[in-house]
């Protein structure tokens, strides 16, 4: 299974409010959420249920994505479709029109290059920015997906829980640092996601503490923000049609089906007015 269905706690704590932190979860953690009526078994927490330091708090059924094997997955269904693919190195958009598998020029270039669209020529997008992630994975079953609004331990550090279907292992995060492209985990922003972890949940490691986490890796990923939002739309570059789609910062997965389709109708507006020969 590529998608595991899980039980979600979201808090909020009033202190957050304007932090980098609770601009990454923002309509997450609003208190009139756009997804209320989407996700089954959506409720507001009463007073008695909200843990101690949250001010507001919401429960419903959501899911949780395998990365791992979900984007093996993708990539075999393109090849089932009759994608070539093929490694280069690009110094400018334009060249890839040449790498057309028919060994025509290509018609289209779509422009999913993430974060190097800052740098790759015919692009440049100086609005598009890294933003670090860090994390700790680890085996132990918290049985629920958990979220917070912010943490004590800085603006750019954050604290949730993600338990990946398939044994994925449980995720713990996490910091928001913008403009970093430091690849290497901290150990000591590593400690301090653990014990914001266990600290939300305790029944991560049944009550033991800290130690009982069964850390399996660490890890640390660039966010590709656009931070004027992301991009999806056409332009002509060098007498070529590229479609762009890039900028979606920590949220690419979720809205990847959602943006695809929107590639898919520029795709088509491109081609419904391409002169026929």
């Amino acid at each position: 299974m590529l998608i595991g269905v899980i039980d979600t706690l979201v808090l909020d704590r009033n202190k957050d409010a304007g932090s980098d932190a609770s601009s990454f979860f923002n309509g997450l953690v609003a208190k009139d959420p756009w997804y209320k009526d989407v996700v089954p078994d959506f409720e507001v927490l009463p007073e008695s249920e909200i843990p101690e330091g949250s001010d507001y708090g919401v429960k419903f059924t959501s899911v949780c994505i395998n990365t791992a094997i979900y984007l093996p997955y993708l990539l075999g269904q393109c090849l089932k479709n009759g994608v070539k693919v093929e490694r280069a190195i690009l110094g400018h958009i334009s060249e890839a029109a040449s790498l057309h598998q028919s060994g025509k020029k290509a018609d289209i270039i779509i422009n999913c290059t993430g974060l190097l669209s800052s740098k790759l020529g015919g692009v440049m997008d100086k609005t598009v920015i890294p933003v670090r992630g860090q994390i700790v994975i680890v085996r132990n079953d918290p049985k629920v997906m958990f979220t917070i609004s912010g943490t004590d331990d800085g603006a750019d550090e954050l604290c949730y829980i993600m338990q990946r279907a398939a044994g994925g292992g449980t995720i713990l995060g996490g910091t928001y640092t913008k403009n970093s492209w430091e690849s290497q985990p901290d150990p000591n922003i590593a400690n301090r996601i653990m014990k914001r972890a266990v600290d939300l949940c305790p029944a991560l490691t049944d009550g033991k503490g800290v130690e009982a986490l069964s850390v399996i890796r660490h890890g640390v990923g660039l966010r590709p923000l656009r931070t004027g939002g992301v991009r999806v739309e056409k332009e002509r570059i060098d007498g070529t049609w590229v479609v762009h789609n890039y900028g979606h910062g920590g949220w690419g997965y979720q809205g990847s089906y959602g943006c695809s389709l929107g590639v898919v109708e520029l795709v088509e507006d491109v081609l419904a007015t391409k002169p026929k020969l």
